[in-house]
């Protein structure tokens, strides 16, 4: 990221909690990041949206590409919307460290 000397507004760290904004397209041919989508982080996932499997799918995605506990991402928003904001609990990295996962190579 150039220079990081502001954090992009789709993610931000306080007290060991990462929040992350994210756009969600269910229903894709495969799950993985898709880069930006306005203010948020955009996460094609292949799990449907039906009775909570893309949420589900999201929270593993995400621990998974921050290689972080699963038990410590959370839903904070948008259950039941495209929009959305996950909490991951306990990181201990910094906010480099985590955009650096979650955006793909230029």
């Amino acid at each position: 990221m150039a220079g990081m000397d502001t954090s992009p507004s789709w993610i931000s760290l306080h007290n060991g909690r990462l929040l992350l904004t994210l756009h969600i397209q269910p229903g894709a041919s495969r799950t993985a990041l898709a880069g930006l989508h306005g203010e948020a982080l955009k996460i094609r996932l292949a799990a449907p949206p039906v009775d909570g499997k893309a949420n589900a799918a999201l929270l593993r995605f995400v621990a998974e590409t921050l290689k972080h506990p699963p038990r410590q991402i959370n839903l904070v928003s948008g259950q039941s919307s495209r929009q959305k904001r996950v909490a991951v609990e306990g990181w201990a990295d910094s906010l480099a460290a985590a955009c650096a996962l979650l955006l793909p190579p230029d």
